[in-house]
């Protein structure tokens, strides 16, 4: 009974006390005085300032396209048998992009698309464009401002060709052939005609010299004979010698006469005109067998080298649309802005853009233009709003980047930002909301000076400033008051 009376007497105590320091809320609030009322105050800051205009941009390779294989040509199905590039794999001038029916797809530089196998004799854009691409690569074509195909043409591409590995193709496949056939004509013909001239030659090459001493000996000698006998006086005798001497005569004028070579003339004439024949055939035969150009050997691809982003052929599978997709090699940021923004947006202006990871990095403007209607994008509206007619595609490449930083980057979306207006380092910069006009129209500052001993209160005065760019809350400030400094505190409100 003791014991429970001490414990009730402390108790009782302990909660008399305790009630002196419980106050309601109510009781609170009815004594709590009123705060002194001052101003709110911040403080004058140095730094840079700068108007930026601000988007989502998608980071991705520019200019995704389709590859397709002409297979109209072939002779056979279009089986892909080797060549099949891994996906990541940059395609540049000269490369083999696939290997279809044991020939190869070459990648050359162009916006033309192939619509036609190119030989001697044809002419148009896109041989002006095969030119060019060969004219890139360090390999002559002949006139490259001539759309003539011509046999300048097919000597470059036979260079082409060994360049990428393979052997040219001919124009048909039993070209080389007659090529042949034409080759062994023409030195028939030629052999047939050296044969007819030398047969020509001897008819018509005469007496020989000795022939000649020997034809006007033989006539002398039937001179002095019949000399003899006109002395001796014997009739017949004379008669005789007058026969040998006419006779020695007529044999030296038919030795010395022109000779008649008709029929080996002909035989000359027939076979150069033979030699004629073989040579004009061989000359087309060559023109045949000159190297050509198909259409499915070749792709135009524009803004070189390219990325294989996706590949559906397969070795040993007969190709059927698209071999792959490629796009840029480079990664590039695509976003859009309002047209507003598009009129201060220039192409090479700096642009900085932050990572969902928070990682900043670097970008330059490299084209504005107007974003066609119900096109999709970062920053566009939806297909068929008026809205997006008011809209701009604008395209930015990144800084160098790493192959890691691109493989972290790449099909995400970023925040970007475009600086429009900047000071060129760090100024003096006071919040917007410190400014108010005087009555001249001046700028001014309220600037806190110090405190009030007496009653706590912060003492301020006005100071007039010239003002600059504005951006971010933030405004350029310049004053000859010496005061006005980084860190200088001023009245924002009340």
């Amino acid at each position: 009974m003791l014991v429970v009376a001490v414990v009730a007497a402390v108790s009782l105590g302990g909660g008399l006390l305790l009630s002196r320091f419980v106050i309601s809320p109510a009781e609170l609030a009815a004594g709590a005085a009123p705060p002194v009322a001052g101003p709110i105050t911040a403080p004058i800051e140095q730094r840079v300032l700068e108007n930026a205009i601000t988007s989502r941009a998608d980071v991705t390779y520019a200019d995704a396209v389709d590859v397709k294989v002409d297979s109209t040509g072939l002779a056979g199905p279009a089986v892909v048998t080797g060549r099949v590039p891994e996906v990541g794999s940059t395609l540049d001038a000269a490369s083999v992009a696939l290997e279809v029916a044991g020939r190869p797809l070459i990648v050359l530089p162009g916006d033309l698309p192939v619509y036609r196998t190119l030989h001697v004799g044809l002419s148009g854009p896109d041989v002006l464009q095969l030119k060019a691409a060969l004219s890139a690569l360090g390999i002559d074509p002949g006139d490259a401002a001539s759309d003539l195909f011509d046999s300048a043409t097919s000597a470059a591409l036979d260079a082409l060709y060994r360049k990428v590995g393979y052997p040219s193709p001919p124009s048909s496949p039993d070209a080389q052939d007659r090529l042949a056939s034409a080759r062994s004509a023409v030195e028939n013909a030629g052999s047939a005609l050296r044969q007819a001239q030398t047969a020509l030659s001897a008819a018509s090459r005469g007496a020989t010299a000795s022939q000649r001493v020997e034809a006007d000996n033989a006539v002398r000698e039937a001179q002095r004979a019949l000399a003899t006998a006109q002395q001796g006086g014997d009739a017949a005798e004379i008669e005789r010698c007058q026969d040998q001497l006419d006779l020695a005569l007529a044999r030296r004028d038919e030795l010395l006469a022109p000779l008649a070579a008709a029929a080996e003339q002909a035989g000359v004439d027939a076979a150069g005109s033979q030699l004629a024949s073989a040579e004009s055939a061989l000359a087309g035969a060559e023109k045949d067998a000159l190297t050509v150009l198909p259409s499915s050997e070749v792709v135009y691809l524009a803004a070189l080298p390219r990325r294989v982003d996706s590949v559906t052929a397969e070795r040993g599978a007969v190709l059927q649309g698209a071999a792959m997709a490629v796009s840029g090699a480079r990664l590039q940021l695509a976003g859009t802005v309002s047209e507003t923004d598009a009129a201060l947006l220039k192409a090479g202006m700096p642009a900085r853009f932050t990572t969902a990871s928070g990682n900043d990095y670097t970008a330059t403007v490299s084209s504005i233009a107007v974003k066609k209607p119900g096109a999709s994008g970062s920053g566009g509206s939806e297909p068929g709003s008026t809205d997006a007619q008011k809209r701009y595609d604008v395209l930015l490449d990144p800084q160098p980047l790493s192959d890691a930083e691109v493989e972290a980057m790449k099909g995400s979306n970023v925040k970007l930002g475009i600086p429009v207006q900047s000071t060129s380092g760090a100024v003096l910069a006071a919040p917007v909301a410190a400014l108010s006009a005087g009555a001249g129209g001046e700028s001014r500052v309220e600037l806190v000076t110090g405190t009030d001993p007496a009653t706590g209160r912060l003492q301020t005065e006005l100071a007039p400033v010239t003002t600059g760019l504005s951006a971010g809350g933030f405004v350029e400030v310049n004053s000859k008051d010496p005061r006005l400094i980084a860190g200088a505190i001023v009245v924002v409100g009340r």
